[in-house]
């Protein structure tokens, strides 16, 4: 049975987010039904992280990263694709996760569509996709992900498996430290199958 996460069950870590998240279920309500996924892959953005947007200094475009641990930061990379992460620290602390991978559990003729008729392993096998996938756009920036009803995290206390972790994909600053987090036995998880055999 799937339930919603409350936000006293989630870490005021970054790293401990990207971790927590592996295996919990991510819920888009859409006009046409509910969507669903299981997250196999994040990348944490943790502070002082060259990386994270939030690096330098809070902006009106970041400013989401900056909340209580829980909401979402959605923005927009290199021009064209949306992304979907989680603020991780306490309030006034810059850091997230990137939700970067899910295997699709429910809506899949809604997410197949919104994909443009893509196979199912990659309707949500990485981030630009997922939320494509999703439909997740700006407006959903800075809402509760254990409150809102448009976007929600949640879990059906379901074993997450096995754990493994990884340097980070597509970056170039702090490029070589170990923050990413995924499932290595799901065939959703993104990135090249060099990647996929875990450092750690």
């Amino acid at each position: 049975m799937t339930r919603r996460l409350t936000l006293a069950e989630l870490p005021t870590e970054t790293v401990a987010m990207a971790r927590f998240l592996i295996g919990r279920i991510v819920v888009r309500c859409l006009e046409d039904g509910l969507a669903t996924g299981r997250v196999v892959e994040t990348e944490a953005y943790v502070p002082g992280d060259a990386a994270c947007h939030a690096y330098l200094r809070r902006t009106a475009r970041n400013a989401s990263l900056f909340l209580s641990p829980g909401h979402a930061y959605v923005y927009r990379a290199y021009g064209r694709s949306w992304m979907l992460n989680v603020s991780s620290e306490a309030e006034g602390v810059g850091a997230g996760v990137l939700v970067r991978a899910l295997e699709p559990l429910e809506g899949i003729a809604l997410m197949r569509r919104n994909r443009g008729g893509a196979a199912l392993r990659d309707l949500a096998r990485g981030p630009g996709r997922l939320a494509e996938a999703l439909a997740i756009d700006r407006a959903l920036d800075g809402i509760d992900l254990c409150a809102d009803t448009r976007l929600w995290l949640a879990t059906d206390d379901a074993p997450h498996g096995e754990i493994a972790a990884s340097v980070r994909i597509g970056i170039t600053k702090d490029a070589d430290r170990v923050l990413r987090f995924f499932r290595p036995d799901s065939r959703f998880v993104s990135g090249p199958g060099w990647l996929n055999r875990p450092e750690t």
